[in-house]
């Protein structure tokens, strides 16, 4: 049980921290809320990013593309 607390400890961070980024660079909530973590029955951990339509991953993509220097 201790390592299915750390791996979702571990999913729930990772997500959490996405959805920060993306908030960070203004991307509406609307957007990123259905970042959640997951970990399966073995014990994998994930994080489940959802079904987004091409509008919202297009506001996703301009958010990560850091400008050029």
């Amino acid at each position: 049980m201790a390592v299915w607390k750390d791996r979702r400890a571990r999913a729930e961070a990772s997500a959490e921290a996405l959805r920060a980024a993306l908030a960070g660079r203004g991307v509406p909530e609307r957007v990123w809320r259905s970042i959640r973590p997951v970990v399966t029955a073995s014990g994998s951990a994930f994080v489940d990013l959802g079904v987004f339509r091409p509008d919202v991953i297009d506001q996703i993509t301009a958010a990560l593309i850091l400008p050029e220097s």
